[in-house]
C-alpha cells in the first residue's frame, strides 16, 4: 500500500511537471528555413506559427513558394516536436516511478 501511494504521488509530480513544461514550450520558438533562407518560418513549442518570412523573389513563382512553404512548416513541426520530447523527457528523468521503465519520452 504504501508503494502505491508513493507511485499516486510521484504521477501527480509528473503530471505538474508536464503542465509546467507545456507553459514553457509555448513561449520557445525554433525557426526553420527551405530554399536557402527563401523562406523562414518561426513556430513555438506549442505549434503556433509566430512568424513567417519570405525573400520578394519567391513571390514571383507561386508553384515554388508553396513548395518551400510546405517543406519549411514540416522542418519548423519537426523541430518543435524534438524541442517538445527533449522537455519533457528532462522533466520525467528524475522521476523514479515503480513498475514503470524509464525512458519514457
Amino acid at each position: 500500500m504504501v508503494k502505491m501511494q508513493k507511485a499516486l504521488q510521484q504521477l501527480g509530480k509528473m503530471q505538474a511537471q508536464m503542465e509546467k513544461v507545456q507553459e514553457e514550450l509555448a513561449g520557445k520558438t525554433v525557426t526553420a528555413t527551405a530554399g536557402g533562407g527563401a523562406v523562414t518560418l518561426e513556430i513555438s513549442g506549442a505549434l503556433e506559427m509566430k512568424k513567417v518570412t519570405l525573400d520578394p523573389e519567391t513571390l514571383e513563382d507561386r508553384e515554388m513558394l508553396e513548395d518551400l512553404l510546405l517543406a519549411a512548416f514540416n522542418e519548423a513541426i519537426r523541430k518543435a516536436q524534438e524541442l517538445s520530447a527533449q522537455e519533457m523527457a528532462k522533466a520525467a528523468g528524475d522521476l523514479k516511478i515503480p513498475g514503470l521503465p524509464g525512458g519514457l519520452f
